[in-house]
């Protein structure tokens, strides 16, 4: 579970903004009615889902592209090369040499874990790991190259990881310790890896062949509402040696082979569907960019509902759909506004940070109209 992912430096982000998802304490109310929303764990209340508003080029998109970045950091950096850089751009009118930053606090095994890398284009800087072993914040280990003298001076250790010289001594300044030290088999930070890698969910597309196997044969009546409720015309299928064939309303003897004859829309919706089903029944956190993109408001919502019905699974997601702005849906605190500043930079920031707003007003029609700002103004275009 992620408690707060907070970015500098990244795309179009310049100064610092924060993705909290974290539950304040609103006792309206409408908030009470809307519990399902929230989760307990370790004595933190987190939200299940947050969503991001913003106009066209506001940024709101490279918050997500920002955070897959950093993780991708994460999970490749043993295999950079001197010469490669990483995955980003830092902000295009910041000063040169501003570093970008990276810190995320996240629950791993009900322990809280806080990890953080600051970088520029070419090279790590600082990087850290923290926990919470007891509920006192304790160091794994923390590394800054800035300081003078050797790898002695610029890393420090506890006992969690074995033979932590071992892996500074492999640990470049293209390569994060974290990765390095997962790739050596050390126990902690493979297990910090794996969350990285199995727990944050960034896309439905590309190969599903692993999804597909793990869940079509025990989950095969719960895929069929999700296309019921999608209103497919699909009312089996079957899946056998990677092959995957569906039956139809219409004659339901009559086979379909998924990849050549069904339609682009079905394939994307059993795609994002198969993927949203192993998020929520895991208990994983999920981004999506424009969620409406490639689903009709009435699955968004579904998709929505999957997510406030599960146990503890999260969905991180930027929109355009103002028809979901409403109060009786969302809390307050899960509602974001990404605008861009004078500078060109985006800024984020909450509807919980309108107290004057409350929650039996048109949040809607107070949007559209630019209460939040984080919209298109496009009246200066009425004459063209």
């Amino acid at each position: 579970m992620v408690l707060e992912i907070v970015l500098t430096n990244f795309f179009s982000i310049n100064e610092k903004i924060t993705l909290d998802l974290q539950a304040a304490n609103i006792q309206t109310k409408e908030a009470r009615a809307l519990a399902e929303n929230t989760f307990s764990v370790g004595g933190e209340r987190l939200l299940k889902t947050i969503a991001i508003y913003g106009a066209n080029a506001s940024g709101k998109s490279n918050i997500i592209k920002a955070v897959k970045a950093a993780v991708d950091m994460i999970l490749d950096s043993h295999n950079y090369n001197e010469g490669d850089s990483f995955g980003f751009k830092p902000f295009k009118f910041g000063g040169d040499d501003a570093p970008s930053e990276f810190y995320i606090r996240f629950i791993v095994n009900e322990i809280e874990h806080e990890y953080s890398f600051s970088c520029t284009r070419e090279e790590i800087i600082t990087e850290s790991l923290y926990y919470y072993p007891k509920g006192r914040k304790a160091l794994i280990f923390s590394r800054d190259e800035r300081k003078s003298g050797g790898k002695k001076e610029k890393y420090e250790f506890t006992t969690v990881i074995r033979r932590p010289m071992d892996v500074a001594s492999n640990t470049s300044r293209k390569t994060l310790f974290l990765s390095r030290a997962s790739q050596m088999d050390r126990d902690k930070a493979k297990e910090i890896y794996r969350w990285f890698n199995e727990q944050l969910v960034f896309s439905y597309r590309g190969n599903t062949s692993a999804v597909t196997d793990r869940f079509l044969g025990d989950n095969k009546d719960a895929v069929l509402r999700v296309l019921k409720a999608a209103d497919s015309d699909i009312v089996e299928f079957s899946y056998k040696d990677g092959e995957l064939t569906t039956f139809h309303r219409r004659n339901p003897s009559l086979p379909f082979d998924f990849n050549t004859e069904e339609s682009e829309g079905t394939k994307i919706l059993f795609r994002i569907m198969l993927t949203v089903m192993d998020v929520v029944r895991n208990n994983k956190t999920m981004f999506l960019d424009e969620v409406e993109t490639s689903l009709h408001t009435r699955l968004v919502e579904y998709l929505i509902n999957l997510f406030h019905n599960s146990r503890s699974a999260q969905l991180i997601f930027t929109t355009h759909n103002t028809h979901l702005l409403d109060m009786t849906r969302f809390r307050k605190d899960q509602i974001f506004f990404v605008n861009k500043r004078d500078d060109g930079s985006s800024d984020l920031y909450s509807l919980f940070d309108y107290k004057d707003f409350r929650e039996k007003m048109d949040l809607e029609k107070a949007y559209l109209q630019g209460r939040f700002d984080a919209v298109p103004y496009v009246n200066e275009f009425e004459n063209i």
